[in-house]
């Protein structure tokens, strides 16, 4: 289903969103690592998961869930569900062991979307915390245009020209504080802007 799915996202941000991707050869062709974007629009995880070549798990807010058809969609591409303002145990531990064993989870550091497409919001430490613990490298992509596409009170998509650029992959110092290491992992986000 995920495959089925990205190929149908990926038809639709072509035709109508004008796609590109840059910097798709960062992407680790094998290996768990941690995919952390930018975050300003529902259309973020659309716009990563059909630029990523590999099969990329995200984190949902758990009251996604409570509709049908969207948890049973949800569930048959492998969505993680979270609970937000606390610590979810479960999600922590199935993120772990999916780049453990060799996969991919996306993630958005700054927690929630942004209000304004250039302001950026202080990244939470769940990144750095996820970085560390699973001790693989974490690949920075920034996306642009879905914040005009959709942007956060929008009731209808506009057209736009939607791009995603995948950054060199970063390596976390064992030992090193959580929120230090999501500031250092926002700050690369925000390098592949310019």
């Amino acid at each position: 289903m995920y495959r089925f799915s990205r190929f149908v996202l990926l038809v639709i941000l072509k035709l109508f969103f004008f796609f590109e991707v840059k910097g798709r050869d960062n992407v680790p062709k094998k290996g768990g690592f941690i995919l952390a974007a930018n975050h300003v629009s529902y259309l973020d995880p659309v716009a990563v998961g059909a630029a990523c070549p590999r099969t990329v798990h995200f984190m949902a807010r758990d009251n996604l869930f409570l509709k049908p058809v969207l948890k049973s969609w949800l569930k048959a591409v492998e969505v993680i569900p979270l609970k937000r303002n606390s610590a979810d145990l479960s999600a922590i531990k199935t993120s772990l062991q999916i780049v453990r064993k060799g996969g991919a989870l996306a993630l958005f550091p700054e927690g929630t979307r942004r209000t304004k497409e250039n302001m950026y919001l202080n990244p939470e430490p769940g990144v750095g915390f996820l970085a560390a613990k699973g001790g693989v490298p974490v690949i920075p992509a920034f996306i642009s245009g879905t914040y005009i596409a959709m942007p956060r009170q929008a009731r209808s998509l506009r057209l736009a020209k939607i791009r995603v650029c995948f950054g060199k992959e970063i390596h976390i110092e064992r030992g090193r504080p959580y929120q230090e290491t999501s500031d250092l992992i926002m700050a690369n986000i925000k390098q592949l802007s310019s």
